[in-house]
């Protein structure tokens, strides 16, 4: 059963870039965008994570901390993140139970092909670590999605 509006979010979130625990209490008392996509160094992913990075001060000036997630290993992640020069960390869940949990893991199609993948999706989460809104795929635009968030604010 997926995550929704009202619920709370995991504490273990998963292993970072960098081998470490990432968990939701570490962000206690702060916002967090924790944002979900399918692939590093992909075209969309790139956009998507260079919007975050280009908005990162506004973010945080807003009171948000970041965190992006995708099923790619930390090496990958680490290299994506220095490609970018991303200023926030980036969560491998390998093990695909994030992605589960919050219910964005799901058979996609592409040109003709099914295949298993992740729905770029944003969680807006409160200081208490509480989902307060949902940005679904259909609604995101990559290039603009830091933009998108900081609209609605």
């Amino acid at each position: 059963m997926a995550l929704n509006i009202g619920d709370k979010i995991p504490d273990i979130l998963g292993i970072n870039q960098d081998g470490e625990t990432v968990k939701s209490s570490d962000y206690a008392g702060q916002k967090l965008v924790l944002y979900f996509y399918p692939k590093d160094s992909t075209p969309g992913c790139t956009a998507e994570a260079c919007s975050f990075r280009d908005n990162f001060s506004k973010l945080r000036k807003a009171g948000y901390q970041i965190l992006g997630v995708s099923v790619d290993d930390e090496k990958a992640h680490k290299k994506f993140i220095e490609k970018q020069q991303l200023p926030f960390p980036l969560i491998a869940d390998t093990g695909k139970k994030l992605v589960e949990a919050f219910g964005v893991w799901g058979e996609k199609t592409f040109m003709g092909r099914k295949f298993m993948g992740t729905f770029r999706t944003t969680f807006l989460i409160d200081e208490s670590g509480t989902i307060e809104q949902i940005i679904g795929p259909k609604e995101i635009k990559t290039k603009e999605h830091a933009e998108q968030i900081l609209k609605q604010l």
